[in-house]
Formats: C-alpha cells, structure tokens, sequence
C-alpha cells in the first residue's frame, strides 16, 4: 500500500513511514505541492497511491468521483508529526483492510 501525503501534512512523514508504507510519497517529492486538488487526484489514481489529507475537498471528491483513488482523511486536530506517524502505524491494518474493500472509497481517522 502506498500513500500520497497532501500539502497539509509534514513531508517528512514519508521519511518516518517508509518501513511500514514503502513507496509512499509527498505531493512535494513530485512536484504536485501547488498542484490543485484535481491534478493531485488523477496523479494517485494513475500511480495507484491512496491519497492522506487534512482536506474535506478530497473527502467530498470521493463522494462525487468515487475510487480510486481512496482517500484518507485525517480528522485529528494538533498532533505533531510524530503522534501522526506513530497512529498510521497503529492503523496499519485497518488500512491494509480498507485498500482491499471494493467498495470502500474513504477512511476518517480520528
């Protein structure tokens, strides 16, 4: 399973979490940092990534457009980059769940 970390959250998550979710990336490490939410969705859903956000928009585009790609959104509120890396890796099998469910489009964790 792949990730691909939105604008809104640290870069360096993908550094933290490269054992657990080797091949996961930042918009940032692909040049789509400025990118609009439509670009970002169609590059997840040609490189099979599932796209991480703090953002409602890709929430409400997952209703609009379903999947893929799917989407996580994050409804914590301030928690450093650590307390987030340290909660994907608990999540890790709820994840791996959600990415298999041809159904599901997104995940909220709070």
């Amino acid at each position: 399973m792949k990730l691909l970390f939105d604008a809104n959250l640290w870069h360096r998550l993908v550094t933290a979490l490269a054992s657990e979710y080797p091949g996961s990336v930042h918009v940032r490490d692909v040049g789509l940092q400025q990118a609009d939410d439509a670009t970002i969705w169609e590059f997840a859903k040609q490189n099979g990534l599932l796209i991480v956000s703090k953002d409602e928009d890709f929430h409400q585009r997952s209703f609009v457009f379903g999947r893929p790609p799917k989407v996580v959104w994050i409804r914590l509120g301030n928690c450093s980059t650590d307390d987030l890396a340290q909660r994907f890796r608990s999540l890790r099998g709820q994840l791996l769940e959600f990415e298999r469910d041809a159904e599901a489009a997104f995940l909220i964790v709070s």
